[in-house]
């Protein structure tokens, strides 16, 4: 049957208005959290950019005769920032988060252009647990579906997927389940039953060998993060919504970067601030902008609600 998509293009530009307004706002209630500028670019030298998988190349260019980049996230940066601007305990900060990203792979969920809520909230190190690594999740996913019912309201069209509450399971259990399935096969597997399910424990090895999927060894506690994926009918995938996790201490940083054979990232000033305490322990994690407007709005093709660079061979319209 052919794509045919519920809000046509001006429909849909009022929609994302609506949506990008709505959810940021349900997201900062929920979390105690206040809007702040962030950067575009960072200083090489400072060690702030992140560097997902390890093997993206930032893009690059001088500034005052030092090199710059362009920022895959603020993970990093955030938790700097918490420090910069003195938020008290258990306030947070959200931010808007351009990036490019130009060595991804294009394809329906894939841009080269990154837009996400990044948020950061700093927490006690008593509270650096599963338990509360959980409880911070239920708080995302009742913003994610109170902006479904927001949405589903203004736009009647438009149908509800999300269940009423997230399931939660790690990396180790989910490969236990679906031994003989890559990664990505076992999250549409335990998507489809659940529809809306946290993977605990990203990056970490699993009993097979390899690691649920890519994360840096700097930023989050590979023990205590996760991802939030939902079933996804439209494309018959499990959409990943968010990356989230609580952020290094000491020991974490260590460990990670020794497994991952990066001890002289510890050279770095945000590296030696998490090292010698300076920083607030907090939780952080980006929710993709587009996702979320492709997943409320029924897209197949993130082209849909966003303007980037694609493939010449789209059979749909794009922005």
């Amino acid at each position: 049957m052919k794509y045919v998509s519920i809000l046509d293009i001006l429909e849909t530009q009022k929609a994302i208005e609506k949506l990008k307004d709505y959810f940021p706002q349900a997201l900062a209630k929920e979390l105690n959290l206040t809007r702040v500028s962030a950067p575009l670019f960072v200083l090489t030298e400072t060690g702030l950019n992140d560097n997902l998988n390890g093997i993206e190349e930032a893009v690059t260019f001088e500034i005052s005769g030092k090199q710059a980049e362009i920022v895959h996230s603020l993970a990093k940066w955030k938790r700097y920032a918490l420090k910069k601007y003195k938020f008290p305990l258990h306030s947070g900060i959200y931010t808007d988060m351009n990036a490019i990203r130009k060595d991804e792979i294009l394809d329906a969920i894939h841009s080269y252009y990154v837009d996400q809520w990044d948020w950061e909230y700093i927490i006690t190190k008593e509270e650096r647990t599963d338990m509360f690594l959980e409880n911070i999740v239920r708080k995302i996913y009742d913003s994610l579906l109170d902006t479904e019912n927001y949405i589903a309201a203004e736009f009647k069209k438009l149908p509800k997927s999300l269940p009423k509450d997230i399931y939660f399971i790690t990396s180790q259990e989910l490969e236990d389940m679906y031994p003989s399935l890559d990664p990505e096969e076992r999250e549409k597997e335990i998507c489809k039953i659940h529809k809306a399910v946290f993977v605990k424990q990203i990056g970490k090895t699993l009993k097979s060998g390899i690691s649920h999927g890519g994360r840096s060894a700097d930023y989050d506690d590979w023990e205590l993060n996760g991802d939030i994926l939902v079933w996804y009918d439209e494309l018959e995938l499990a959409l990943e919504l968010s990356s989230m996790g609580i952020r290094v201490d000491k020991d974490s940083l260590k460990t990670q970067l020794a497994i991952r054979n990066e001890e002289e990232k510890l050279n770095q000033p945000y590296h030696k601030m998490v090292i010698n305490e300076e920083l607030p322990y907090t939780i952080g994690g980006g929710i993709g902008q587009s996702r979320l407007c492709m997943f409320l709005l029924k897209k197949i093709h993130v082209g849909e609600v966003q303007v980037s660079v694609w493939n010449d061979d789209l059979n749909i319209d794009v922005l």
